[in-house]
């Protein structure tokens, strides 16, 4: 608990709570520069033998962060861990990444791409802007066109299932959901949805899915943030530590003018989870 409280003071905002019953926590993590370029989201599960007998169970969630770059970072936290058998490892592996992550901006590596990001990145916008504010909307659907062929036939639209809204400060929160087998169907379900004047209207329509293919015995997955930066992560992570597949989520928030700060990703993550419960 002392742990969890200090963490919380240093990196504010950078810290977000997903499940405190469960012990399940996102720490966005950057280069430190004005500007960052290089950004991390480190999601964590502490569990009950945590520090004393087990280490976190985490995950590294970053578009670039693939092949030897990940194997590296992993292999650094999983010494710090044994380096520090019996304490508390969260800050080290923090700063850890966070120098990586340094020393990644500071090299001739190119910069990764930057998406739209949240209208909740600046907290100092004035709140006379924010109730007029509204993104421009991405159709999110063109994300899928890669993976799906026109030449295919039409497959059956899943049905779709509308959890409850949840609703906090005038911004609204909810989630829908579909089985779905392939990416055509993901991309079906989208397109479904988006009929929908109110959904098409969301502020931010973030999704993730995952499905099992059987003859590879792996997981095809992916998600969308919509310009809630790092949402569609922490909401396919969700999806990870739950151990659902062949289900698409998708959590549509309608700004109400007034910034929410990290509940926002609580309140998303709280529809997806009971929509998936349900």
């Amino acid at each position: 608990i002392d742990e969890i409280e200090a963490l919380s003071s240093i990196y504010g905002e950078d810290w977000c709570v997903v499940d405190e019953d469960e012990k399940i926590y996102c720490i966005k993590i950057n280069d430190c520069l004005d500007q960052p370029k290089w950004t991390l989201c480190l999601q964590v599960i502490l569990p009950p033998g945590y520090p004393t007998a087990e280490p976190p169970i985490y995950q590294l969630n970053a578009p670039w962060l693939q092949g030897q770059d990940y194997m590296e970072l992993a292999n650094s936290l999983e010494e710090i861990y044994v380096q520090n058998l019996g304490e508390s490892i969260l800050y080290l592996w923090v700063e850890k990444i966070r120098e990586v992550l340094i020393e990644k901006a500071q090299s001739s590596d190119p910069e990764p791409d930057i998406k739209k990001t949240s209208e909740e990145v600046d907290e100092d916008d004035g709140d006379d802007f924010i109730l007029d504010y509204q993104p421009i909307q991405e159709d999110p659907v063109k994300m899928l066109n890669y993976l799906t062929s026109e030449s295919q036939e039409d497959e059956e639209l899943p049905s779709i299932h509308h959890g409850n809204p949840i609703t906090d400060r005038r911004s609204t929160f909810q989630a829908h959901l579909a089985p779905v087998v392939t990416p055509r169907q993901v991309k079906r379900v989208l397109e479904k949805l988006y009929e929908n004047k109110k959904i098409a209207s969301a502020t931010h329509n973030i999704y993730a899915y995952r499905i099992y293919c059987e003859d590879k015995q792996t997981f095809l997955q992916d998600c969308e943030d919509d310009g809630e930066t790092a949402a569609g992560g922490r909401l396919l992570h969700l999806m990870q530590i739950l151990n659902v597949h062949n289900v698409l989520v998708v959590v549509s928030r309608w700004y109400g003018g007034i910034l929410l700060g990290p509940d926002r990703f609580k309140h998303i993550n709280n529809c997806a989870r009971n929509v998936l419960v349900e």
